[in-house]
């Protein structure tokens, strides 16, 4: 029976409008929101064109389909879609993670851990450096200075199995890449620390209790690289002007004392020694601390440590320079 204006739609099951399944059906008068319940789906079709019900229904199929019909994209293989009427081929990869070593470098622990190992390769280079200068005291050997038989057999290492020279510029190219590897590791922790830590808040009191050495860590590696260049271009390659007057590939008393003979390269000397001390001073008192092992029960025998590599390295450096200087070395 067609139903009056006004009124509710009839029951397409004849029921009244009062039944439980023509309410479900057709929705109460005045409900906000009316629903289809899952076991009269199939009064669908019966339902007015207009009708709320039928239009949430057939949008919810609508988007079930669309959702259907989407393509979708895995992490691997290549995938067909349709783009304005077009084909496509999309691929999508996951980003290639780096290897473990790079992956450890890149967090500020990997970068202490670098610092502490590259610096103890390089006071284990300074140490032997230091003892075979200290050769310049010993005597001759059949009229041969002690230096230049100790030179000698640094180019003859592990020879005739490895050719001259060839080891020993393995070691120079080895200890070049450890210092550069400590000054970038060194650089990127302060790059690190400035970020962390956009706003200085360190008061005038932390910056007079920290050490010397600490804050000028940049700068002494900075000076001790130039000095490194200077030193080469001096002693090992005799490069012009670098290099003093008479200078002659193997002998290295004789060069050692032309070289010192000179007040500008001596005063280069020094303050480079100098800046060693106070930086492995400070690389030596954080180097444990750089890996893991720090106590304050420590902190007596770390600063004796370090302040005891520092004085025998600035004294067993700067002793045969100066004794050449002053006459007791000719």
């Amino acid at each position: 029976m067609p139903s009056s204006p006004g009124s509710p739609p009839a029951c397409p099951h004849g029921s009244g409008h009062g039944s439980r399944r023509c309410r479900s059906a057709v929705g109460d008068v005045g409900a906000a929101e009316p629903r289809l319940a899952r076991s009269d789906r199939g009064l669908l079709p019966h339902l007015p064109r207009h009708s709320p019900i039928r239009s949430r229904a057939v949008g919810r199929g609508t988007q079930a389909g669309a959702r259907a019909r989407r393509p979708r994209l895995t992490a691997e293989g290549p995938h067909k879609v349709v783009i304005m009427g077009f084909p496509v081929t999309t691929t999508s990869s996951k980003p290639k993670r780096a290897s473990l070593p790079v992956e450890f470098y890149r967090s500020a622990v990997g970068k202490k851990w670098v610092m502490a190992v590259t610096g103890v390769l390089i006071i284990g280079f300074a140490l032997a450096h230091m003892l075979g200068n200290l050769k310049m005291f010993l005597p001759d050997v059949d009229g041969v200075p002690d230096i230049d038989i100790y030179a000698e057999s640094l180019r003859k290492l592990f020879s005739p199995i490895v050719p001259e020279h060839v080891m020993l510029w393995l070691l120079r190219v080895g200890l070049a890449a450890a210092f550069l590897l400590h000054m970038h590791a060194a650089y990127a922790l302060t790059v690190m620390n400035h970020r962390a830590r956009a706003v200085d808040y360190q008061s005038p009191r932390n910056y007079v209790a920290a050490s010397y050495a600490s804050r000028t860590m940049r700068w002494s590696g900075v000076i001790f690289l130039a000095f490194i260049i200077f030193h080469l271009a001096d002693f090992t390659l005799g490069i012009q002007p670098a290099a003093p007057e008479g200078w002659e590939h193997g002998r290295v008393y004789a060069n050692f004392l032309l070289g010192f003979q000179r007040p500008f390269a001596l005063a280069f000397y020094t303050l480079a020694v100098t800046v060693l001390a106070i930086h492995l001073f400070h690389g030596a008192w954080s180097m444990f601390q750089s890996m893991g092992i720090n106590h304050p029960r420590f902190n007596g025998i770390r600063r004796a440590f370090a302040t005891a590599l520092a004085a025998v390295l600035w004294v067993g450096f700067l002793l045969p320079p100066y004794a050449v200087a002053f006459g007791f070395l000719s």
